[in-house]
């Protein structure tokens, strides 16, 4: 009896320590999933999971209050602010992304899909562009609010809206909005008193300018040069008031281009190079080619011929003399390389200068903006030198083409641009370190070519 007593106890003792065994080890296994934590053999196994289990009650509390804060500092920001998931499902969002787009949802429990509450496109392109890009991108249009029920539909007016996405964490995408309703009433009020300021400027130069040139054969050889320099400062004032209103007009109709045709791009080139020649000549400057024989687009050419004459003038200002200004015409299909994120007809022109300062890239575009007066002194005097060395029908021929000096040149090359669906990039070229403008049409405007497309 009692030798079955003992022989119980110890088959009991040995599963008990078999027991202990393998449920040390399944402690040992769970603390060592834990991160940044190792076993401590001084203590035992569930002593370690239960202070591990509280330090991740901890951990957990201090994000939730972080989380709480961030939430609460984001609902009282005065922009909107909204964050999808893998699949474009909304999954929460701050008061003024709702006053925004018209967001009336406040459960986030069953995320939806973000189309199916707010019926917006561009948004939905602005968070597929930023999962694919991977980086902060940009987009500006106009918000037309839309009701989901069609039996309780109420228009709203239209109103400019700007997203910026980031990139988040397994595929998920933020976005902050700003209503720009504000700021584009109040662009378009300067650019309406600088309209109506030109219009009244147009008339009194062009009686100025014909007075002047009356003038210029009736007075003394010695008042001539005068004369001369006052005929010169008028064009080039008259000039300014043209691009002006040239501005105004391309923004009147940029929902509408008139006169388009299938155009070849490369003769158009040329020609426009043709035209900038006599300054280039005296600066001593060659143009270099580089891509296909021929490449039709469906274009405005005056137009496009006006934007590739002020990348042709902007180039010769800022080259020293006896240099070289590349030209690039190829297809892009969409890369970090071309800093076009979607394919289409890419033209870029590079000068031989010293470049643009990293503060001015992103505005040398902005109408009378003037990049560092350094660059502009010591590039530019070789062109203030070579004009000077035109004869007279010369000067008046290129002032009366060229918006050197107004501030105007590059915004209306982004004007015309804009006006084809297509997009300007400022940059400094990595290997040369001069000023690379391009130029970037949309593919729906390429009719054939003969050339691959490149990265």
């Amino acid at each position: 009896m009692l030798l079955g007593f003992c022989l119980g106890l110890a088959v009991g003792m040995v599963l008990v320590v078999v027991l202990r065994r393998r449920y040390d080890t399944r402690l040992r296994r769970l603390i060592g999933r834990l991160e940044d934590r190792q076993p401590l053999p001084t203590l035992r196994y569930d002593t370690q999971l239960a202070s591990a289990i509280e330090e991740q009650k901890a951990q957990i509390d201090l994000l939730t209050t972080q989380t709480q804060s961030f939430r609460y500092l984001l609902q009282r920001a005065p922009v909107g602010y909204l964050q999808v998931d893998e699949e474009n499902r909304l999954l929460w969002c701050n008061r003024r992304a709702q006053e925004f787009l018209d967001i009336e949802q406040s459960d986030y429990g069953q995320p939806k899909l973000l189309l199916a509450i707010v019926r917006s496109y561009e948004l939905d392109q602005l968070i597929d562009r930023t999962r694919q890009a991977q980086s902060v991108c940009e987009l500006m249009w106009t918000f037309n609010s839309i009701s989901t029920d069609p039996f309780n539909y109420l228009e709203r007016p239209a109103y400019p809206l700007k997203g910026y996405g980031l990139p988040l964490e397994g595929g998920h995408v933020g976005v902050f909005l700003e209503n720009q309703q504000e700021t584009v009433m109040l662009a378009q009020q300067r650019d309406r008193w600088i309209s109506d300021v030109a219009h009244e400027l147009k008339t009194p130069l062009t009686s100025i300018r014909l007075v002047a040139e009356t003038l210029q054969s009736r007075v003394d050889d010695s008042l001539a040069s005068w004369v001369g320099r006052l005929l010169k400062e008028v064009i080039r004032l008259s000039k300014l008031v043209d691009d002006v209103l040239k501005i105004s007009s391309l923004e009147q109709r940029r929902t509408q281009l008139e006169d388009e045709v299938d155009t070849d791009l490369v003769p158009l080139i040329y020609s426009a190079w043709q035209s900038v020649e006599p300054l280039a000549k005296l600066k001593q400057l060659d143009i270099t080619y580089e891509g296909p024989e021929e490449l039709v687009a469906h274009i405005n050419p005056n137009l496009m011929h006006r934007v590739l004459f002020n990348l042709f003038s902007n180039a010769v200002k800022y080259s020293p003399t006896a240099q070289t200004i590349q030209v690039r015409l190829s297809l892009t299909n969409g890369s970090a390389v071309s800093g076009f994120t979607e394919s289409g007809i890419l033209i870029e022109v590079i000068d031989a200068g010293s470049g643009l300062a990293e503060k001015d890239l992103p505005y040398v575009f902005e109408r009378f903006y003037r990049a560092d007066p350094a660059r502009s002194r010591k590039e530019s005097l070789a062109s203030h030198e070579a004009e000077s060395e035109l004869d007279e029908s010369q000067t008046i021929e290129m002032t009366d083409f060229t918006s050197s000096g107004t501030g105007l040149g590059l915004a209306i090359v982004r004007q015309i641009v804009s006006a084809h669906q297509g997009q300007v990039l400022a940059q400094n070229h990595p290997q040369t370190g001069g000023g690379w403008l391009s130029v970037w049409l949309p593919a729906k405007r390429l009719v054939n070519s003969k050339v691959e497309e490149r990265d």
